[in-house]
């Protein structure tokens, strides 16, 4: 049986990532120009039904630093999209778990009433279902519009519980099935977090979609996404200007190149406006109250998850590019 990837033996140097505009070793560290809002996601904040091994946003039944999003802060940012300055296509989100949030279904009706499509980032487990009938009256209106993703960490049961707890496959399995049979729009999420390849994660996922005659697809990469792990104190490569070349990657594909995430801090006046879904807690990637505000300046790549999670993915800068 496979098991989880042991954590890496080299710790973060704790000199990296501490000036925004500089690297370790004195170069210039890459920044992210935004570009267009494609995605504008929402938080509804960390509150969840289930505590996983390894949550980066470290959602649980009692932390509460992102206060439920509500449906007067929503509307506060719709409209704003509703200027001309902005083309978004779709709204995501995320949480915690979405379907804890108390107006959850008025946040989701009000933004497939904008022309948006609306992505939800689901465990699929019982607060998921308690919206049953809602849920298929959004669908009658508005079917494919509303796509919901489902986490499930690993295609077999035992890895799964292993992360997010003893029997959570059995009640995602049942929210998942309804979902399928039910004629829903649908991808899921998986990890990488195992020791096996990508190509052996999506052999698998392939098999349990066909056992139960689910039809998406594991081999695209929007049908089933696999995400990199990021945790923050293990050692990863700081991005520089001139990685972007070394690596052939192109600055626009970033996510703070299209999208921001909406969160509402515990205690706060009012949502704001963070870089993106991955930092909601980081001061420093805050930045503003409005889509104006937050798009007006490019974000400096300071964090591990900047550099493991959106630049190298599985690729790294090569030995004589320093830290690339």
């Amino acid at each position: 049986m496979h098991q989880p990837e042991p954590p890496d033996s080299l710790t973060l140097d704790p000199q990296k990532f501490r000036n925004p505009e500089r690297t370790a070793d004195g170069q210039q560290r890459a920044g992210v120009t935004f570009k267009s809002l494609r995605t504008l996601w929402f938080n509804t904040g960390t509150l969840c039904n289930i505590t996983c091994e390894n949550c980066y946003i470290e959602s649980n039944p009692r932390n509460d630093r992102l206060a439920y999003l509500t449906r007067v802060d929503l509307r506060e940012f719709l409209d704003e999209l509703d200027g001309p300055a902005w083309d978004a296509e779709e709204i995501g989100f995320t949480g915690g778990e979405p379907f804890m949030n108390p107006e959850i279904m008025e946040l989701l009706g009000d933004s497939l009433a904008g022309g948006y499509r609306v992505l939800v980032l689901t465990n699929a487990m019982r607060p998921m279902l308690r919206h049953k009938q809602a849920l298929l009256t959004l669908k009658a209106e508005y079917g494919a519009k509303l796509v919901l993703r489902i986490s499930i960490d690993h295609y077999g049961e035992t890895l799964h519980d292993v992360e997010r707890g003893a029997r959570s496959w059995q009640h995602m399995m049942e929210g998942f099935l309804w979902l399928a049979r039910s004629g829903f729009s649908l991808s899921v999420a998986g990890r990488t977090l195992w020791h096996q390849s990508d190509a052996e994660l999506r052999v698998g996922y392939a098999a349990l979609f066909a056992k139960h005659g689910i039809d998406l697809d594991a081999e695209d990469p929007e049908d089933l996404v696999l995400f990199p792990e990021m945790e923050a104190q293990r050692d990863v490569a700081e991005i520089t200007s001139a990685c972007w070349g070394i690596l052939g990657v192109d600055e626009a594909s970033m996510m703070c190149a299209t999208s921001r995430m909406v969160v509402r801090r515990k205690g706060a006046e009012r949502a704001a406006v963070v870089a993106c879904t991955l930092l909601p807690y980081a001061p420093e990637f805050e930045l503003g109250e409005t889509l104006a505000a937050a798009t007006m300046r490019p974000v400096t790549l300071n964090h591990p998850h900047c550099a493991r999670f959106c630049v190298l993915g599985g690729g790294a800068c090569s030995a004589t590019a320093g830290e690339g």
